[in-house]
């Protein structure tokens, strides 16, 4: 190289340490098989990148070269030919960044699930079961303060929407669609929770979105418990054929079982529509 550059042979070759006839032999002597592999598959490789456009990289070069064309050459030395060819494939989309739930929410309850009036703190999760058609998933939104249901979805996927339709169930439901700030609605950090519809949701009707830590039940104790009784006195009574079967069976849990007829010890024996209509009797 020093000598290509213009430099007498002479001192390139004291300056590298070698003798002048060894670098003359050199130049004579034919090139190495491993330096004709090299330029072949160099060509190879650019062959394929300008017939991807420019678009493929290293795994997808070295994927065209072992899988359609035969050729047994490792990954590394596909890498390698590239970057001194000065190749490389388009690189992929930007990634953006979840948002993590706390920047979302903070925890506004703090295990504190007691309320004396109605739409002052609701609790929403979801949870999933088993048919032989496949999973059924169920969100559903409490009022603390009656441990009635006041919103409820009901489908294959556990989606934002299943999230979102539940609590727009509950708003129209206790809120006639109308906003009333200060009603809080806390939730684990799922990501349905944490979602862009979600909290856009909550948000435009007033209320305040919360969220307990990761991974603790007790900090949405209240919903767990629900979820509890739910488990045991429908879900696992039987073994569900098809989703419309176990969807209606929850359906009528939770608007005519638990609602209307299941008592309540801490609401005094009462179904929860029961302890509601008693509370605007003695408020009236």
């Amino acid at each position: 190289m020093i000598a290509a550059a213009g430099l007498p042979v002479q001192v390139a070759c004291r300056v590298l340490g070698v003798s002048e006839s060894g670098y003359y032999e050199q130049r004579s002597r034919p090139p190495s098989e491993r330096a004709v592999r090299h330029a072949w598959l160099t060509d190879l490789i650019t062959q394929i990148h300008l017939a991807s456009h420019g678009r493929y990289g290293a795994r997808r070069v070295h994927a065209e070269l072992t899988m359609a064309r035969g050729i047994a050459v490792g990954h590394q030395q596909v890498e390698l030919l590239m970057r001194r060819a000065g190749l490389q494939g388009l690189a992929g989309r930007r990634k953006w960044k979840r948002i993590i739930p706390d920047q979302i929410a903070t925890d506004l309850v703090e295990r504190n699930f007691t309320r004396a009036e109605p739409n002052q703190l609701w609790v929403t999760d979801i949870t999933e079961h088993r048919t032989r058609e496949g999973k059924v998933y169920c969100c559903v939104v409490l009022d603390t303060f009656s441990r009635r249901v006041v919103g409820w979805s009901i489908d294959s996927s556990p989606t934002a929407a299943l999230a979102t339709n539940a609590l727009g169930m509950a708003i129209e439901t206790r809120l006639g669609g109308h906003p009333a700030p200060g009603t809080v609605i806390h939730s684990d950090q799922g990501v349905q929770f944490g979602s862009w519809a979600f909290t856009t949701r909550a948000k435009q009707a007033g209320l305040l979105p919360s969220m307990g830590s990761i991974g603790d039940c007790y900090d949405n104790g209240m919903i767990e418990a629900f979820w509890s009784r739910m488990q045991v006195e429908l879900l696992d009574t039987q073994t569900w054929d098809t989703r419309i079967e176990l969807a209606n069976a929850m359906f009528t849990y939770l608007e005519i079982w638990h609602n209307r007829q299941r008592r309540h010890g801490q609401l005094g024996w009462h179904t929860p529509l029961e302890y509601e209509r008693n509370r605007i009797i003695t408020v009236a």
